[in-house]
């Protein structure tokens, strides 16, 4: 599982001109699920995130968690993270799941953090998305479950 997190002072999603997901301070995390992913990354990744500190204190040090600033996340599902450019300059998705298996797991991300309390909108998994977003920092974190970065 793959994640693209950032800060952000607002982000919004559209689907055909509808507005599927808002939030206004917190995280947009666009979210890339890989053939092999498993409950555990599952876990691993929400975990990570939700305890990320990356919100500032007064002093403007990374410091809190979402947790404790009250803010939400916006989660977009996004195959071309699991794009790979080793063959070549055209991108193979050859190591995505399948999208029966990724909506399952993505829907169970959402789900896992919506049960921790925290607020979180989402775009709609499959559809062709419009991403708007204020970067806050600008501050992005890059995770991978498999190989624990981040």
């Amino acid at each position: 599982m793959r994640a693209v997190v950032q800060r952000v002072l607002d982000s919004h999603v559209t689907v055909e001109n509808d507005l599927a997901g808002m939030i206004s301070g917190g995280l947009l995390v666009y979210l890339g699920v890989e053939k092999g992913d498993s409950n555990d990354d599952l876990i691993w990744m929400a975990e990570k995130i939700i305890k990320m500190r990356i919100f500032p204190d007064l002093n403007e040090k990374m410091q809190f968690p979402i947790t404790e600033i009250a803010g939400s996340i916006l989660v977009v599902s996004q195959f071309t993270l699991c794009a790979d450019l080793s063959g070549g300059n055209r991108p193979s998705f050859g190591g995505a799941a399948e999208p029966s298996i990724a909506k399952q797991m993505y829907e169970s991300f959402v789900s896992y953090i919506e049960d921790k309390g925290i607020k979180i909108q989402t775009g709609i998994f499959g559809a062709h998305m419009m991403v708007s977003s204020v970067n806050d920092g600008p501050v992005t974190i890059i995770l991978d479950s498999k190989s624990k970065i981040g």
